[in-house]
């Protein structure tokens, strides 16, 4: 069952006068690479970088005065705690926000920035869902109203807000609506007003494929508990989506897509360096997912919903790495150099190619280093370049083991 649309649309008459009604616009760039009408919600230019404000805001001015004076507790591992602390601010509102100890600095500097003396923040647990089992014992406790980030009706009518703007931008109906999917709150929000608005419009999911969480439910049937998941796309990685969120997502939704984390850091450095964007991983999903459906973009309009720009700096020598090894141009050797004078040399003149580039070069023990095998990284011009490298290594007899696709080495070692 939908939400209905009025309740989407009285979120919407509220929050009019608190979030900017963000740029809906069409990108040339993307537009002329996939052959369609593709226009770019730009949600990373809310007040708090992110969609995230219209859900909590409206989800807390709808709570009655005695829920406001005992104060609310929520859980978020960046965004949606942001929008929290600045309505708890606005509103007058104590807050308490459990977050994950693997949220990035910034955005905890912004919690505290925009809820000053109004919130308080606890570390707590690597992942979202441990943040929120603690905020739950907390919220019992203390008998305050916990605002979940997206298993609750006005928390989706509040995001569902946003296809309210893009269809006012544009005053016709959309082909394809591509929505960024962690616990489901924004693709339940947005599936519910545009599929009974515009029911041939197709609405695609796209989540990290590191956590499929939404991606496995729908392939099951029922909402399954991931037991493990890569965190890096933090805005979009949890280990449950909502009942609530699953029971609108399997009508709205017509598939989810997964795109690999390597891929998502490639579409920031693009987005970044073509465009002049600056997105966080989950605000690089959508776009990130574009390939996938090439063909079946052809001639129709697309909506992308880039949600959420509060990515930290430290962050980007990361993403570059994750990309050039998503892109094949990036490769890590153990290499066990013969014991001999000039070994080292020989493999620079001969096997590396004009425009490769040694990156790294570490021997991995730290004593007796002779008898121990190095760690080399190679950055290649193109993706080709790896074959004729591999190729010189063997006709030079180079004793080496391949480390990219070996992940526990990998993780251990690089």
């Amino acid at each position: 069952m939908y939400l209905p649309v009025e309740k989407i649309e009285q979120a919407h008459a509220i929050l009019k006068e608190v979030v900017f009604k963000t740029p809906f616009e069409k990108n040339l760039n993307l537009s002329a690479a996939y052959e369609c009408e593709l226009y770019l919600k730009r949600e990373d230019l809310q007040r708090v970088r992110s969609y995230k404000l219209r859900g909590a805001f409206y989800k807390m001015s709808t709570l009655e005065e005695a829920a406001r004076n005992k104060g609310i507790v929520c859980a978020s591992a960046g965004n949606h705690a942001q929008g929290v602390a600045y309505a708890c601010k606005a509103l007058g509102i104590e807050g308490k926000i459990y977050m994950p100890h693997t949220t990035p600095a910034q955005k905890v500097r912004q919690v505290k920035m925009f809820g000053a003396d109004k919130v308080s923040v606890i570390l707590t647990g690597d992942t979202f869902d441990r943040a929120y089992k603690s905020a739950m014992l907390d919220c019992e406790k203390h008998e305050k109203t916990f605002i979940h980030p997206f298993d609750d009706e006005a928390i989706i009518a509040g995001q569902g807000t946003v296809a309210i703007e893009m269809l006012e931008a544009l005053q016709q109906p959309l082909d394809y609506i591509f929505v960024p999917v962690g616990g489901g709150g924004l693709g339940s929000g947005i599936g519910s007003y545009i599929k009974q608005k515009f029911p041939n419009t197709t609405i695609i999911g796209v989540e990290p494929a590191g956590a499929p969480a939404m991606y496995q439910s729908l392939q099951k049937g029922m909402v399954v508990n991931l037991p493990h998941i890569d965190k890096f796309v933090d805005g979009a990685s949890v280990q449950q989506v909502g009942e609530l969120t699953f029971s609108i997502c399997k009508q709205a939704i017509r598939e989810v897509a997964l795109v690999p984390e390597g891929k998502v850091c490639s579409t920031i450095l693009k987005l970044y360096n073509e465009e002049a964007i600056v997105v966080e991983p989950a605000g690089a999903l959508t776009i990130a997912a574009l390939d996938f459906y090439r063909d079946e973009l052809k001639g129709k309009k697309v909506a992308c919903i880039v949600s959420g720009g509060n990515n930290d700096i430290i962050r980007m020598e990361e993403i570059k790495e994750k990309s050039l090894l998503y892109e094949g141009l990036k490769h890590y050797f153990l290499i066990i150099f013969p014991q001999r004078a000039g070994a080292l040399r020989e493999f620079l003149v001969n096997v590396l190619g004009p425009d490769d580039d040694i990156t790294r070069f570490e021997y991995t023990k730290k004593n007796n280093r002779e008898n121990g095998p190095a760690i080399v990284g190679i950055e290649v011009k193109q993706k080709e370049d790896y074959e004729a490298l591999i190729k010189r290594m063997n006709e030079y007899q180079i004793n080496y083991q391949l480390v990219n696709e070996q992940p526990e080495i990998f993780n251990l070692l690089v």
